[in-house]
């Protein structure tokens, strides 16, 4: 392969909603084209008419060529057809056809595919040759002039064609718009293994409900769960079946959460919940249930044999209590758990206020 084809398709692969706009833009200038023939053999231009015969062959070459990535050229097909067709009609029929407003899809087009100096250079040589058409048609007589209704007619079929393409771009770009900025925010906000909640947007999600809300003393509490043995199982079966595991785990956590309920990766095998409006009594059932259904969690399709279970450390956000220090004791209520043989559920106590541990068996 050369290297302008692997350019090509490297661009391909960069905007690939980009160039799925161009096949379209192709099936849409070539349908114009096709009514362009009839009409001008209806009005006595058989000139013009076949000229859009001819173009409606390059706008099939030029989507074929998107279609096998040909990129470039498929770009200088769409190019020529453009500037040659716009002057010819606008020479054959007059400036008052209005052939010149296709000249003006080019300027977004430049802009989106190039680098923004050879955008502006082209731009500028667009404008030259707008004005430089312009200019001409002061000088010279249309050479197949139409009557004026037809004229007319042109230029109004070419103002609408141009008018709804422009629409269309615009509403592309929106929506694609919309969609880029969408996909940045779930990459900001979730953890792309298992696509629960990152560490830093629980933080940032627990914060804001603190501060947005007047709540009642032991209306909040924390649930931070760590599966057990998680390291044995990566070192005995592979990194690729631990990540399923955690993808399965954390289905389930999405589950067993409430609609109010933030859910998220704390780090590793941890996992963070954030139950609003909860007391510890609660959060104690809720984390009870979720150990008893992670424990009869069927792994047969991974792993025959496979046995996952998991303990978790319940703290209650205390009135004037940082986020950082109710973390830290269901952190050593965890590991407390850990301590205690695993697979249990463990609630934070009074003297744990402060508390973490560095090192603890997981």
């Amino acid at each position: 392969m050369s290297n302008k084809n692997s350019a090509d398709m490297h661009r391909s692969e960069q905007r690939p909603e980009f160039w799925a706009l161009s096949m379209r833009c192709c099936q849409l200038a070539g349908t114009v084209d096709i009514c362009f023939f009839f009409i001008f053999l209806w009005l006595g231009s058989p000139i013009l008419a076949w000229i859009n015969v001819i173009s409606v062959g390059m706008y099939v070459w030029a989507y074929r060529a998107f279609r096998d990535r040909r990129n470039r050229l498929a770009i200088m097909l769409i190019r020529t057809e453009v500037l040659v067709h716009a002057a010819l009609g606008t020479v054959l029929v007059g400036w008052d056809s209005g052939f010149h407003y296709f000249l003006l899809m080019f300027i977004p087009a430049l802009f989106a595919t190039m680098r923004q100096r050879s955008a502006w250079t082209l731009a500028v040589c667009l404008w030259g040759y707008y004005v430089g058409l312009y200019v001409l048609m002061w000088f010279i007589e249309p050479l197949q002039p139409i009557s004026p209704n037809a004229l007319l007619s042109v230029n109004i079929f070419n103002f609408t064609t141009v008018f709804l393409m422009f629409a269309y771009l615009t509403m592309y770009y929106v929506v694609t718009v919309t969609r880029a900025h969408r996909r940045l925010a779930r990459m900001a906000t979730t953890d792309p293994l298992t696509g629960l909640f990152n560490r830093r947007h629980m933080v940032d999600l627990t914060e804001k409900l603190l501060a947005r809300e007047q709540r009642q003393q032991g209306k909040l509490t924390l649930m931070l769960m760590d599966l057990d043995h998680f390291k044995d199982i990566n070192d005995q079966y592979g990194h690729e079946l631990g990540d399923r595991v955690l993808q399965r785990v954390a289905l389930l956590l999405r589950d067993q959460a409430r609609e109010q309920d933030f859910v998220g990766r704390w780090g590793g095998e941890e996992f963070l919940a954030v139950l609003p409006e909860t007391d510890p009594e609660q959060a104690l059932v809720a984390a009870e249930r979720i150990r008893a259904a992670v424990q009869a969690l069927d792994w047969t399709d991974l792993k025959p044999g496979l046995q996952v279970t998991l303990c978790a450390g319940i703290s209650q956000l205390n009135d004037r209590e940082s986020f950082s220090s109710a973390i830290a004791r269901a952190d050593r209520a965890l590991y407390r758990g850990k301590a205690h043989g695993r697979n249990r559920v463990e609630q934070a106590r009074l003297g744990d206020a402060g508390l973490g541990l560095a090192e603890q068996p997981v």
